[in-house]
């Protein structure tokens, strides 16, 4: 290989505070899903890695939780844990911002940044910026609170300048060998990833009721040339989120698992027999112990 452009690769972590389009950015870098998307903050709960192979280029993207410090709880102490530990292992720092809009949870990812790194400044979601002659005093007053060492506006959603944020990355990434093959889209399991579609099916759904006590277990998988016979449990804090996940007469669980069967079935490309049920686990979401019995890191 040419010394000249040498072979580069490296980890870039995406952080900022809930609901600034992070998975959906990392969903569009590179190609595919897999972090799951909602309108509601706290959708993405674990570090999850999506890979991406461009020429002699190879991103290892880290899409985070929303740091946030509005609420406690054993949940958030583990998702923000996982925000600093990304911070602290990464090469180059992607800190996302809605374009037009700053919040004290924009604020409190400054002292995060760390000063050794590579941080780019990504505005997303100027597609929806109404006034785009803003976005220059707003831009500049962003770069007075913390010293980027480049800014790209962007747009997941319409695919805008999503080449120039890789460039800016790329020229930043170490010189090294790849660490996965280049049709690597993620380091995370199939059956992960099932788990995290009928999550965000759930989210989606019923998000409104039943905002952040419930989490999903695949508890067996059992694949052949038949298909994919998967058992998932949903698991909730109350007996009184039951009723909230069924639906009347079952109707909401029939349509989330019909949701999540069809896009778990595209992705697999062969038949899936998926059953689900629900479990009552009280205060799972406030116990580290309970966190991690159930997959939180």
């Amino acid at each position: 290989m040419s010394t000249s452009n040498p072979q580069r690769c490296g980890f870039v972590a995406i952080v900022g505070r809930p609901n600034v389009g992070k998975s959906t950015l990392t969903n569009a870098l590179i190609g595919a899903k897999i972090s799951i998307v909602s309108r509601k903050s706290q959708t993405t709960r674990h570090r999850i890695q999506g890979v991406l192979t461009r020429d002699n280029q190879q991103f290892v993207f880290i899409d985070t939780p929303g740091f946030q410090t509005r609420h406690g709880g054993a949940m958030n102490r583990m998702m923000n844990r996982v925000v600093t530990q990304a911070l602290s292992e990464v090469d180059v720092v992607v800190h996302v911002v809605e374009a037009g809009k700053w919040s004290a949870g924009d604020e409190n990812m400054l002292p995060l940044l760390p000063q050794n790194k590579q941080v780019i400044l990504v505005l997303s979601k100027i597609d929806a910026l109404k006034n785009k002659a803003a976005l220059f005093d707003f831009t500049a007053k962003l770069i007075a609170k913390y010293p980027y060492d480049a800014v790209v506006p962007v747009s997941a959603l319409k695919d805008t300048q999503l080449d120039i944020l890789l460039d800016e990355i790329a020229q930043r990434l170490p010189v090294g060998e790849f660490m996965f093959d280049e049709d690597a889209l993620t380091d995370r399991s199939m059956r992960f990833i099932a788990a995290e579609i009928l999550r965000e099916k759930i989210f989606r759904l019923v998000g409104d009721e039943l905002p952040y006590s419930s989490t999903v277990v695949i508890e067996d998988w059992q694949e052949d040339e038949q298909g994919v016979r998967i058992n998932a449990c949903v698991v909730v804090e109350r007996e009184a989120h039951k009723p909230i996940l069924l639906g009347a007469g079952g109707q909401h669980m029939k349509r989330i698992a019909s949701e999540a069967r069809q896009e778990i079935r595209a992705m697999l490309e062969k038949p899936v027999f998926l059953e689900v049920f629900i479990k009552v686990r009280k205060g799972w979401s406030e116990h580290e112990g309970a966190l991690r019995d159930l997959g939180y890191e």
